[in-house]
């Protein structure tokens, strides 16, 4: 499918590129959909190429020795995926599995090599990017290091609604990601019961609301965010 250049200037990662740049990502680029539980990236795979999400959501795992997978992130519209394998030239650290119908940028080492060689930019932007995820990856440690499952989970869903949430015409905050109570259990390091327990309690008191979707929306951020404050 051709690359639609009016899309990409929206990206956090092309952001200032000059018009020269985004003609060699159009011209060379490759956008596709996948359906839902289609396996982008294995781990230990060789990685040749990266990916922007143009549409949708993903979801990063680990498989661990004994065979158990840890579930590492969510990833939404706007994201990069597999950027480090090109950055270092080592495998895939991670699988990265649909979770809904998502649009997917490929760009191939060549072009990234290209760009990040044609000013400082491309690099400064992907920088950035990697330093905003390292900072996230400090929060959640010590979050969960203090919080409760209350805590974490209220955690979360704070956190996915700065980083994707949509505010609407009544202030409310709704997070376009798809989030089962399964996917939460596992970001959290929860039982899916437990976590229904806390999902059951918030939407009771008229903080959040799910629909069909699994669509989160946030009716109440400050009492949310006093659940976090409360610690453990």
């Amino acid at each position: 499918m051709p690359v639609d250049v009016s899309k990409l200037s929206k990206i956090a990662l092309f952001d200032g590129l000059a018009a020269e740049q985004f003609t060699r990502i159009a011209e060379h680029a490759r956008e596709r959909t996948y359906r839902a539980g289609s396996a982008i990236v294995h781990q230990d795979d060789p990685g040749e190429t990266f990916y922007v999400i143009l549409r949708g959501t993903v979801k990063i795992s680990t498989t661990l020795p004994d065979g158990n997978e840890v579930f590492l992130a969510v990833l939404a519209t706007g994201d990069t995926v597999g950027e480090m394998s090109l950055i270092d030239a080592t495998g895939r650290s991670a699988d990265v599995i649909t979770q809904e119908e998502t649009t997917l940028l490929a760009i191939d080492r060549s072009v990234f090599d290209d760009l990040a060689g044609s000013g400082p930019i491309f690099t400064r932007n992907i920088m950035r990017i990697l330093s905003r995820r390292l900072r996230l990856a400090n929060v959640r440690i010590q979050a969960h290091c203090t919080l409760d499952v209350y805590g974490l989970v209220a955690f979360q869903i704070l956190e996915f609604a700065e980083l994707y949430g949509e505010t609407l015409p009544n202030g409310d905050r709704f997070i376009p990601i798809r989030l089962t109570q399964s996917d939460m259990a596992q970001l959290v390091g929860a039982s899916r019961e437990r976590v229904s327990q806390v999902m059951v309690s918030y939407r009771r008191k008229g903080l959040i609301s799910v629909d069909p979707q699994f669509h989160i929306t946030v009716h109440n951020v400050a009492d949310l965010k006093k659940r976090v404050e409360q610690g453990g």
